[in-house]
């Protein structure tokens, strides 16, 4: 992720805080000439760090808690409210018009930095997590294949989300009429696609004020590529100065970016981030949340958010059919193998340990080990017989051997996975027999 090298900096930055037996005026120095140092290395504006770094000093003189408190504790919480506010402090999300009319949002931005790819996205997560019927029109007349391009994304996407297009029309004619259909077949949401530039050119700009203005757009989303860096504020504030743009789509923060244009842009052009591109697939586009993001960097994990991807991609009977199983003490090699088939469904590893709270850090080398060993995992059990994966006490040398080469493992492999199966077995059964646990589990 973008903030990953900033987050382990700060993290360890935290950590040698935390061993002060109290905080005074030149240890908090020394801390925070190492903070905008890190701020820096993740390209943070120069002049957001100044001020992001006499704010935090500022808090903790005038709060008087030096001495007082843990050192540790008091710069965490001072940091992490500092920078959620930096980031946009509050609800950044669309307003949904209410009185039976379709929201217009408006998508804009330079070529290449996945405007309509987060048009197509962001339909898709209307659809899904907002239930909203959603319309894409397709208006950039310009470049060879956009409209077909939108039309397949848009075919990625539910059933309920339909791509409007015209040919030989203006893209303030195809917005219009793309209106007109939203209206009558009673769409929630209209996402007008427009076309990008290499760079900002006025022709492009009159267009844009035209179908602002004639179809009354509601939200007008600048994407904004975060691997640019410090160039996507000057982006914004160049469209912003031409238009009125109401949020920001930063995409590509999955990469290896340094983050330090999500961390300036609020700050110095005033327009919040709505939405992040996290991944190449329909689902990666999440709401920006400043409180969670600012939690993730700080290394306080993302509970919220694991709990809505558990909630909007785990399968929720087969989900209550397992957990009365355990509840029953009925927990066997199938339990075993559906929870992990719904584990996979989560998404990278490495993306769920991101959103626990003070989960260890882990290396690439080590995350791909986990995943390849429950990837093992779930070909052996699925190599064994259902009655096999019912009855595991029943599994003996012979057929150890026979799941080993049905699988492409040793018969060791096999037995590594009876053990950690009876390991966990033996966790359900003390969940099952806690009062505080077992209310986790429906009956």
């Amino acid at each position: 992720m973008a903030f990953e090298s900033l987050g382990n900096k700060l993290s360890l930055i935290f950590k040698k805080m935390k061993g002060q037996a109290t905080l005074s005026e030149k240890n908090m120095d020394e801390m925070l000439a190492e903070v905008r140092k890190a701020l820096l290395e993740a390209d943070v504006n120069y002049s957001v760090v100044s001020s992001f770094i006499e704010e935090i000093k500022k808090e903790a003189i005038g709060q008087k808690v030096l001495d007082k408190v843990s050192p540790g504790n008091m710069v965490v919480k001072i940091v992490y409210d500092k920078m959620e506010k930096l980031l946009g402090e509050g609800d950044n999300d669309i307003c949904f018009n209410m009185n039976g009319k379709p929201t217009v949002i408006m998508m804009v931005g330079l070529q290449g930095t996945g405007k309509t790819t987060s048009a197509a996205k962001l339909a898709n997560l209307f659809e899904n997590k907002n239930k909203k019927k959603v319309l894409l029109g397709a208006l950039d007349i310009y470049r060879p294949a956009a409209v077909d391009q939108l039309r397949n994304l848009g075919l990625k996407c539910s059933p309920q989300v339909d791509t409007f297009f015209m040919e030989n029309a203006s893209p303030v004619t195809i917005g219009k009429e793309a209106y007109l259909k939203a209206e009558r077949e009673k769409y929630d949401i209209l996402i007008l696609d427009t076309a990008g530039r290499l760079e900002i050119d006025e022709k492009l700009m009159d267009e844009l004020k035209q179908i602002q203005k004639e179809v009354k757009v509601d939200e007008t989303l600048l994407t904004v590529d975060s691997l640019i860096g410090q160039n996507a504020t000057n982006v914004a504030l160049k469209f912003n100065s031409e238009i009125k743009i109401t949020g920001l789509i930063m995409t590509k923060l999955d990469g290896d970016s340094r983050g330090g244009a999500a961390l300036s842009i609020k700050k110095l052009t005033g327009i919040p981030i709505k939405y992040a591109g996290v991944g190449e697939k329909m689902e990666d586009l999440e709401n920006f949340y400043p409180d969670r993001m600012a939690s993730r960097i700080l290394g306080m994990g993302d509970i919220l958010s694991l709990v809505e991807e558990i909630q909007g991609k785990l399968d929720e009977k087969q989900a209550e059919k397992t957990s009365r199983r355990i509840m029953q003490g009925q927990f066997d090699l199938v339990d075993m193998l559906s929870l992990m088939k719904q584990m996979n469904k989560l998404g990278p590893l490495s993306k769920i340990i991101s959103l626990i709270p003070n989960a260890p850090k882990l290396s690439s080398a080590q995350l791909d080990q986990a995943a390849s060993a429950l990837k093992q995992t779930e070909v052996i059990i699925s190599s064994m017989t259902k009655e096999e994966r019912r009855r595991p006490e029943m599994i003996k040398s012979n057929r150890k051997l026979r799941i080993a080469k049905g699988s492409g493992v040793s018969a060791k492999d096999v037995t590594k996975v009876l053990e950690s199966y009876e390991q966990m077995k033996k966790q359900m059964t003390n969940y099952r027999n806690n009062p505080m646990m077992s209310r986790f589990f429906k009956k």
